[in-house]
């Protein structure tokens, strides 16, 4: 095991040759915010991504939607025996890459080997450290009647580029998964909008739905969005009819929700547009006093309907 670690994962993401049981870390004197994640993503590979870089994406994000700057990942590999030795290095190659694009270490690791049927090929666990950028909280507490919401960009990319991979729909276009990580988009909302900023949320398991129910909980207040204003490409579009599924619902990988205090959107969207001047973020509502119903959308049609909480897992394996 030791021979095949060095050989096969630790060369692969430019570990050196020590295996000590712990990483020493030098940090300036900030505090630190820490995450921690599985990945079990079916199947391994997708459009726009694979299990390496998916699990690199989702430890970065939910540290910088924290406002924290990711520093440092720990990873845990648990492997199918018979698992072929050229899909593990794939995967550890493109984790490696992005997590050098994200400028995070991956400091440390464990792998073990179980028997066959006990895993599914290749489960990831990671544990992320950042430093917080800020010295407010961003928190859904934090939220107010008034403020704005915005999504980074179009939702349900990711759920929908898993399920047709994993279901072998061979749609023109496919969706693509936007995995991808945030931590750029979350420093410069921070600097650009400050305490104006309420809070981040990646949009994963659930969608934006799951976001908006548990901020509408924690606020004790109501979300009101415009079916209209969500960005949403025509394939998840086609791909959801077809399906019979909301985009609301779908998991996202490199989209996240924003909460600002009134009369900021626009400056969040400029900040946004200097980053990626092809953006396709969107003002999609506001947070209202509370209603019947913690999180309601007007639909196409002009109808203020109730958007239901996420129940169960409906897209299971999607992350």
């Amino acid at each position: 095991m030791r021979r095949f670690i060095r050989e096969h994962i630790s060369s692969k993401l430019a570990l050196g040759s020590a295996m000590d049981d712990s990483a020493i870390l030098n940090l300036p004197q900030k505090q630190l915010a820490m995450t921690t994640d599985s990945f079990v993503v079916s199947p391994l590979f997708f459009p726009g991504g694979n299990i390496g870089s998916l699990a690199v994406h989702g430890t970065v994000n939910d540290l910088a939607v924290a406002g924290a700057q990711p520093i440092a990942i720990s990873l845990a590999l648990i492997l199918e025996e018979g698992l072929e030795i050229s899909l593990l290095e794939n995967v550890l190659e493109s984790l490696r890459n992005a997590a050098e694009a994200c400028n995070v270490t991956i400091c440390t690791g464990d792998t073990k080997v179980v028997q066959r049927g006990a895993v599914d090929k290749l489960f990831i666990n990671t544990t992320g450290v950042g430093c917080l950028q800020t010295k407010f909280a961003l928190s859904s507490a934090n939220v107010r009647a008034g403020d704005e919401l915005i999504v980074s960009g179009p939702i349900g990319q990711h759920g929908m580029a898993v399920l047709c991979a994993r279901e072998d729909l061979k749609l023109v276009p496919t969706p693509i998964s936007d995995s991808a990580p945030l931590h750029q988009e979350c420093s410069a909302l921070l600097l650009g909008l400050g305490a104006n900023l309420r809070c981040m949320r990646d949009a994963t398991r659930g969608g934006i739905s799951a976001v908006l129910h548990e901020w509408a909980m924690d606020a004790q207040l109501s979300m009101q969005i415009d079916e209209s204003r969500i960005p949403v490409s025509a394939e998840v579009r086609g791909a959801c009819e077809l399906l019979g599924l909301d985009p609301l619902y779908v998991a996202n990988e490199g989209t996240m929700l924003i909460a600002v205090a009134r009369d900021h959107s626009v400056r969040a969207l400029e900040v946004l547009r200097q980053l990626n001047p092809a953006t396709k973020a969107a003002i999609i509502g506001q947070v209202v006093p509370a209603l019947s119903a913690p999180v309601v959308i007007r639909r196409l049609h002009g109808a203020l309907i109730p958007v239901d909480e996420p129940q169960g897992a409906p897209l299971p394996r999607i992350c």
